[in-house]
């Protein structure tokens, strides 16, 4: 199995080279269907085990002397593309998308995903951290509460720094995030969804009872019932609602 990459680190990737790691990531898409999206290849310590699913894979890389390398040693299902997966143009049929992300662009490719149709399943690697809270554990980010109602994230490991190289200074995560088929909020809803999640995240109090009053204007006789019906808390931080609690206060809040 191939497990070393040669190429440079000037993108601030780690590449990863524990065989075991590549085996669960494997594992985990070969849970899913449909045609494979990778990101940020390398020389394919991903790409390579991931033929062995025998189902069409295009891996995008922003490296150009890897692209070409990578390129020489996949087979005819696979389809190596040079360029910058923040600008690539992605499908809009069902895929599967994969990666080890560079530290330093989790956010902005996380983004570019949960705005991109398409795709139904996503396995990257993060940084430990941002893959707890991204999940949910341990409390969620706004970001997460404001896309949760679309999507399932789900904490499916811990890869140690001694996976990857360079070794980076903290433990890299797996993280699985699933396209929800029957959203609990209408994606006609979304926006407007985003902004009650970010008022709740952003405002006055120091739980959802006090929030929803001081930063929603909410009477403490509206707010009692709200709670109650959700399922929630009057003490409960924003960071501790599951994606079902978000969607009940948003479909009963006046």
């Amino acid at each position: 199995m191939h497990t070393y990459t040669h190429s440079r680190h000037e993108h601030g990737q780690n590449f990863l080279i524990d065989p075991r790691a590549i085996r669960t990531v494997v594992a985990l898409v070969a849970r899913t269907e449909g045609p494979i999206l990778e990101i940020g290849p390398g020389d394919g310590a991903l790409t390579l085990p991931l033929q062995t699913l025998r189902r069409p894979l295009t891996a995008v890389e922003i490296d150009t002397r890897a692209a070409r390398r990578l390129d020489r040693c996949t087979g005819r299902r696979t389809r190596v593309v040079e360029g910058d997966f923040l600008t690539h143009r992605l499908p809009r049929e069902p895929h599967v998308v994969v990666g080890n992300l560079p530290f330093h662009l989790t956010t902005a490719i996380l983004r570019r995903l949960l705005y991109a149709p398409g795709w139904t399943d996503a396995v990257l690697m993060t940084q430990w951290e941002v893959a707890r809270r991204r999940a949910g554990v341990g409390g969620s980010t706004m970001m997460t509460a404001q896309w949760a109602p679309y999507y399932a994230f789900r904490l499916e490991g811990r890869i140690p720094a001694s996976a990857y190289r360079p070794r980076p200074a903290v433990d890299g995560g797996l993280l699985t995030i699933a396209r929800r088929e029957r959203p609990l909020v209408p994606h006609t809803d979304r926006r407007a969804y985003a902004a009650f999640v970010h008022r709740a995240f952003t405002g006055p109090g120091r739980g959802m009872g006090q929030i929803l009053q001081h930063g929603l204007g909410l009477s403490r006789r509206e707010v009692g019932p709200l709670l109650g019906a959700a399922g929630v808390r009057r003490d409960a931080a924003p960071g501790r609602l599951t994606a079902e609690q978000w969607a009940a206060l948003w479909r009963r809040a006046p």
